[in-house]
């Protein structure tokens, strides 16, 4: 590819893109054009969905990350060096949730989403953010959930104040929003990373595995919040909370 044409492509890493909401945002991404790293822990899942969608005609690559291990998005990060020279959407997709009831839950137990929810997050985004800097339009969209909100939490009798068993899942996405606010804070307080976009957003009640199936917007209803984030313009607000509609409270 000449360079000209490198500066024009758009390259987009989605982490937990084999499947659901995150499957969706990578064919969604690739449809309007954007070069898309299908990130997934499990190299061959990973490789199965993205051939899936190559041969449907849509440029997406298989990228193995495993956002728990450093070792492995370090490598990651250094692949996308090496064959793109920058990275202009993040979207940190990959997510887990082990139901317990609250009052079961022990500081251990909660390790398990920590890890992937907030601290592989940050993960991804200090490897990430030097291949960032160099895009002239980088995005970085959070996925977070309806869950985290506490607007919703305090709501008496909701099925958000008794979804008892989302405890440590639901305060993993709170603290993920609040990160998402301080990187945005820096960012523009750092004239390297002044242009650089990021937001949260929640998907919505969608049917994935996570809820056991039960939610009620299918996977595409729920990328494309994700996929409005990771394409807007530069007068696009950045450090905000937004659902499909536009801003949701905190």
């Amino acid at each position: 590819m000449n360079e000209a044409k490198m500066n024009d492509a758009k390259y987009a890493l989605v982490t937990g893109g084999n499947k659901g909401v995150g499957l969706a945002t990578v064919r969604q991404l690739a449809e309007r054009g954007t070069t898309v790293l299908l990130g997934s822990r499990d190299a061959q899942l990973g490789a199965d969905a993205a051939q899936e969608l190559a041969e449907a005609g849509l440029t997406v690559k298989p990228l193995q990350i495993d956002i728990t291990d450093d070792t492995s998005v370090t490598t990651a990060a250094e692949y996308i060096r090496s064959t793109y020279g920058r990275l202009d959407v993040l979207v940190n997709n990959a997510g887990v949730i082990v139901r317990k009831q609250a009052t079961e839950v022990t500081a251990e137990g909660m390790h398990t989403e920590f890890e992937t929810n907030v601290f592989g997050t940050v993960r991804v985004i200090h490897a990430m953010l030097p291949l960032l800097r160099e895009s002239k339009s980088p995005r970085i969209v959070n996925v977070s959930s309806d869950s985290a909100m506490f607007a919703k939490a305090t709501e008496t009798g909701s099925m958000f104040a008794r979804s008892h068993e989302s405890f440590s899942y639901s305060a993993s996405k709170a603290a993920l929003n609040m990160l998402t606010v301080k990187y945005a804070n820096a960012f523009l307080d750092d004239p390297a990373l002044a242009h650089v976009k990021i937001n949260a957003v929640t998907p919505g009640y969608v049917a994935t595995d996570l809820n056991g199936f039960r939610g009620v917007l299918t996977t595409e209803e729920g990328a494309r919040a994700s996929v409005h984030w990771a394409t807007v313009g530069d007068e696009a607000p950045t450090g905000g909370f937004f659902d499909v509609n536009g801003p949701v409270p905190w």
